[in-house]
């Protein structure tokens, strides 16, 4: 009837000995209840024929003792279980370092760096909906714009309106990590990871870039880093009196202490040099973080008994109007 049944309390179905008992209690008192008439001869009663109510003398006792073994198993309380099922969970924590200052508007990826590490960015977040994202930007100091966080509307909002010109110019590459790392050292995700974006050479702040590297290491937190320009220099718009200008500047990107940092914390050094290499960085980054956590599915349990009381009810009904219908005695 059902599938995957348990029972609540098991041992109710001791009960179920009641209803052979009370068989063998009603063919022992319903022999001693024969009454016995003396006849000279039996040939002539072997000729009236049975009713049908004498084949159905037994019903209602047969009713009774099936709505008891009905209400003593829906006592025992069946339960069905859904089927056991696995499921693949993303159990990851991501920060997102980026560097806003004013190289970043270098114009060697369009329409310019900072836009370009943005728009990639954006199709990253709304590619992981099952990891919480926050948001760390720095230049010469560093500010979260968002916290961790499920709502990956705000973040890609935040994203949006993120710009040069927040905060004081700079690249404060050790506060810009260290802030990172800090929004998720409490993190108990599967995985926390700092994606740290900059153009440039550390040149302001207040924590060494090295050490960022080792709180990273020391609270698990994987980071990867990417360098953003060309190789030799970029065109920049520079402001002058005629107007924006574009010039060549050199590109100055300290490969060596963002590999370093990768390293250490067991992420990976990426160079994008143009838009097809930063969007394929964080395509790669987006594979490597696909690490699943393989969950098992608690059962819900559903109560069965009600069915089994509502024909125990019936039977029980039937049998009393059988009784005092039909089958009606005498003493009733």
């Amino acid at each position: 009837m059902f599938e995957n049944i348990e029972f609540a309390n098991p041992k109710l179905l001791w009960l179920l000995l009641l209803v052979p008992l009370s068989i063998l209690w009603y063919v022992l008192r319903h022999k001693k209840q024969e009454a016995s008439v003396n006849f000279s001869d039996l040939k002539g009663m072997a000729k009236l024929p049975k009713t049908w109510k004498a084949y159905l003398r037994h019903l209602l006792f047969a009713l009774k003792m099936a709505a008891m073994a009905l209400l003593i198993v829906a006592l025992a309380r069946p339960q069905s279980s859904s089927t056991n099922s696995t499921s693949n969970i993303e159990g990851i924590d991501i920060v997102m370092a980026m560097d806003v200052s004013g190289s970043m508007l270098a114009r060697d990826l369009k329409p310019d760096r900072l836009t370009a590490a943005k728009n990639v960015a954006s199709d990253f977040v709304q590619g992981r909906p099952g990891d919480r994202m926050g948001l760390v930007i720095f230049s010469g100091e560093t500010f979260t714009q968002v916290p961790l966080t499920t709502d990956h509307g705000v973040m890609l909002n935040m994203l949006g309106e993120m710009k040069n010109g927040l905060i004081e110019d700079g690249t404060a590459i050790g506060d810009g990590l260290a802030t990172a790392v800090s929004r998720l050292k409490d993190s108990e995700a599967i995985s926390k990871v700092v994606i740290l974006l900059t153009d440039g050479l550390n040149n302001a702040g207040s924590v060494d870039p090295y050490t960022a590297g080792e709180m990273a290491k020391l609270f698990g937190v994987r980071v990867y880093t990417i360098g953003v320009g060309s190789y030799g220099t970029a065109p920049y718009p520079v402001q002058t009196p005629f107007g924006t200008q574009i010039q060549q500047v050199k590109v100055e990107i300290d490969e060596k202490l963002l590999t370093q940092i990768a390293n250490m914390t067991g992420g990976k050094y990426f160079r994008a040099t143009n838009n097809k290499k930063l969007d394929e960085v964080y395509q790669e980054i987006d594979k490597l973080e696909r690490s699943k956590i393989e969950v098992t599915e608690f059962r819900r349990l559903h109560e069965e008994f009600y069915p089994l009381v509502a024909w125990a009810l019936a039977l029980l009904l039937l049998e009393f109007l059988l009784r005092k219908t039909i089958f009606r005695t005498i003493t009733d």
